[in-house]
């Protein structure tokens, strides 16, 4: 039999779009509950799932258990609501091999505006992934190292240069009261202003109280010497009373540091919040301030913006920001416990 002319056309280019599509694509149909209704021979071929053992189940089949029950039900909602959904997923194949997968969930829509179907069009980026985890090892270790070499240089200036100027004070304060001069003065003065410097370096550098105290106590003393230094008020709401994973407390006071650092030079403004929360399984951070704030899509991305996103992805935690002009920018870390 042959195909009408005028039909033949659009015919032969679905096929040749199905075509190119599973040349390149892991591609799967699923019905309105999710049941897999066809899979092309890449799903086939990555899962080590035969097509009957696939047909007439879920995606259940291939689930790895490495994303949470709330990934997949977000994931549902925007689907079943008729809007396309993408993410990185990673699934388990038959042999056990875990994959990732970038995928495409597009609802088709009956004419009351309610999905009928699903197409699921994937591409494996297990290599994209390999790297980026072991890039991520990297800077993790880099950080670390840094952390520790800064840890370092803070207890060698504090109790090594920092003592002996110290203890060349106390000298001149001697030498003071046995001779009046005003060199002797001018001695100890600059003795007390070298002390001083010192000490902000190495705090800078390491504040020991984050090490011995904890972070809250290091967050409040960082932010009264702020305050007192650049002028600007900083109110801290903190809701947490225990100490959590050095690395983690590492990581949320550099956060809030490089924040507070970005407000007093770009935000123009005299007050700044600092909120700290403990959530079920996370811990929430918020440094918000009242400024001038910025167009996001504008403003090119500094090494301040490069450091907090490092250190966010090194404890798994997640970093956004938000600004607006004349309203102020906040900057969101949370962190999972």
């Amino acid at each position: 039999m042959n195909i009408d002319s005028n039909f033949s056309q659009p015919f032969k280019e679905l096929l040749d779009l199905k075509y190119a599509l599973d040349e390149s694509a892991i591609v799967a149909y699923t019905d309105q509950r999710g049941i897999i209704q066809y899979v092309n021979d890449k799903f086939c071929e990555i899962s080590a799932y035969s097509r009957e053992e696939l047909i007439g189940k879920d995606h259940r089949i291939v689930n790895s258990q490495f994303h949470s029950k709330e990934f997949f039900r977000e994931m549902w909602r925007t689907i079943s609501s008729g809007k396309v959904w993408k993410g990185e997923i990673r699934n388990k194949a038959k042999t056990g091999n875990y994959y990732w997968v970038d995928t495409t969930i597009v609802p088709f829509l009956n004419e009351h505006g309610r999905p009928y179907q699903y197409l699921a069009i994937r591409y494996e980026i297990t290599k994209r992934m390999k790297i980026e985890e072991e890039l991520k090892k990297m800077m993790t270790r880099l950080i670390d190292v840094q952390e520790d070499e800064r840890k370092k240089l803070s207890r060698e200036l504090h109790d090594g240069i920092g003592q002996n100027l110290y203890s060349h004070l106390i000298t001149i304060n001697l030498l003071q009261s046995e001779l009046n001069h005003p060199l002797i003065d001018q001695l100890r003065d600059e003795a007390a202003e070298l002390i001083e410097e010192i000490r902000k370096i190495s705090w800078e550098l390491r504040p020991s109280v984050l090490d011995d105290l904890g972070l809250i106590p290091a967050i409040r003393s960082y932010l009264v010497r702020y305050s007192k230094h650049y002028g600007i008020d900083v109110e801290l709401d903190c809701h947490l009373n225990r100490r959590i994973p050095s690395n983690k407390e590492v990581a949320i006071y550099r956060i809030i540091q490089e924040a507070l650092t970005n407000t007093r030079k770009y935000a123009e403004t005299e007050k700044a919040i600092v909120t700290i929360r403990e959530l079920d399984n996370s811990i929430r951070v918020l440094v918000e301030d009242f400024g001038k704030g910025f167009e996001q899509d504008k403003v090119q991305r500094g090494v301040g913006l490069f450091s907090m996103e490092e250190r966010a992805r090194a404890v798994n935690g997640m970093l956004q920001i938000y600004s607006e002009v004349e309203k102020g920018t906040k900057v969101v870390f949370e962190v999972p416990i």
